[in-house]
């Protein structure tokens, strides 16, 4: 049933969003700090060692979002810099991979995941990117992994 609306903006039940909104936040209270889902930055290589070779850029980016569904299936908030980065700099214009408008949101945009992130995953061969987002991490305070099995399953 949904909630009576009045003009006056008052409802005469709590509404739907605000009963969800107090049961999600008693769910996240009860559970233990060991038994919560963490959002959790996959860090690997993207154009490192590629050339720019687009279909070996793709292979790294499908690295990284395999690494993200397995985070997903063990209860996590898996993200990763490029899902957010690079439609942002299509949007924005950029022609080419590198180019001025491509590095003005690459990089920058993982560097302030790093605030907002519980912990990193490092997949992948060398990468200086993926090594400076371990490094802001590990400054941070934040928990860094350097592997899948590294990380405990979240129940409930």
């Amino acid at each position: 049933m949904l909630p009576i609306i009045r003009n006056d903006g008052s409802d005469a039940k709590k509404s739907l969003c605000e009963r969800l909104t107090t049961r999600h936040a008693e769910a996240i209270s009860n559970m233990s700090e060991k038994n919560r889902p963490l959002l959790i930055l996959v860090a690997g290589p993207y154009r490192s060692n590629t050339g720019d070779d687009p279909q070996k850029i793709a292979n790294n980016l499908q690295a990284m979002n395999v690494a993200s569904l397995q985070l997903f299936r063990l209860g996590h908030i898996p993200v990763t810099g490029e899902a957010l980065a690079l439609p942002l700099i299509e949007v924005a214009g950029s022609k080419q991979i590198g180019d001025e408008i491509f590095n003005e949101i690459f990089h920058p945009i993982a560097r302030r995941l790093i605030e907002r992130v519980d912990a990193v995953l490092r997949i992948g061969g060398p990468s200086t990117g993926a090594d400076e987002m371990v490094t802001l991490a590990r400054a941070a305070g934040k928990l860094v992994y350097t592997a899948i099995d590294e990380i405990e399953r979240v129940e409930g």
